[in-house]
C-alpha cells in the first residue's frame, strides 16, 4: 500500500498473432518460457525453470544478465489456474510468503486466431518508461509475442 492507502498495480494488455491455445503453452511449458520469460538483456536457462502450473504449486526461475552473468531468482505460487483463460500467481522472491506478495493476473481471451492478452500486477507501482518492473514486464510481454508469432508461422508453414 502506498502513502495514500492505494495498493499500487499497473496493467499491460496486448493483441497477440497466435490462437489462445498456444499462448496459454507459452505461459505454462518451460521450452517455451525460454524464449521470453526475461526483459532485454537477460536471459532465462531452460534447466532453471521449475514450472508446475497448478493451484497451490510452486514455482521459480533464475533470469541471467547476459553480460555480467548476474543472476536473479524469482518465484512464487500459482493461485488460480483456469487453462486457456486466467493464470493467477505471487510474484516475488522464491521463498516469500505468498500473502505478503505481488500477484500477477493474466487472462487470455480469444479473438479468432488471435489473443488477447492482458497481464494485471497488483503490489508493485509501474507505469510505462519507468525503467523498472513495468518496462521489465513490456519487454518481456514484448518477447512472448515475437516467440508465439514465430512458433504460428512456424506451424502454418509446416502445414
Amino acid at each position: 500500500m502506498d502513502s495514500t492507502g492505494t495498493v499500487p498495480e499497473f496493467t499491460i494488455v496486448r493483441t497477440l498473432d497466435a490462437p489462445r491455445e498456444l499462448v496459454w503453452q507459452a505461459w505454462v511449458d518451460p521450452a517455451h518460457l525460454t524464449h521470453w520469460f526475461h526483459p532485454n538483456g537477460l536471459h532465462t536457462p531452460q534447466e532453471s525453470i521449475s514450472f508446475d502450473a497448478r493451484e497451490g504449486e510452486r514455482y521459480r526461475y533464475t533470469m541471467v544478465d547476459s553480460d555480467s552473468g548476474e543472476a536473479h531468482t524469482v518465484g512464487g505460487v500459482f493461485l488460480e489456474v483456469v487453462p486457456f483463460e486466467r493464470l493467477v500467481f505471487t510474484w516475488a522472491q522464491p521463498d516469500d510468503l505468498p500473502e505478503a506478495s505481488p500477484v500477477a493476473t493474466v487472462t487470455f481471451a480469444a479473438q479468432d486466431q488471435r489473443t488477447e492478452m492482458t497481464f494485471h500486477l497488483r503490489g508493485i507501482a509501474g507505469h510505462r518508461g519507468d525503467g523498472d518492473v513495468h518496462d521489465g514486464w513490456d519487454e518481456a510481454l514484448t518477447n512472448l509475442a515475437e516467440h508465439v508469432t514465430a512458433q504460428q508461422a512456424d506451424a502454418t508453414d509446416d502445414s
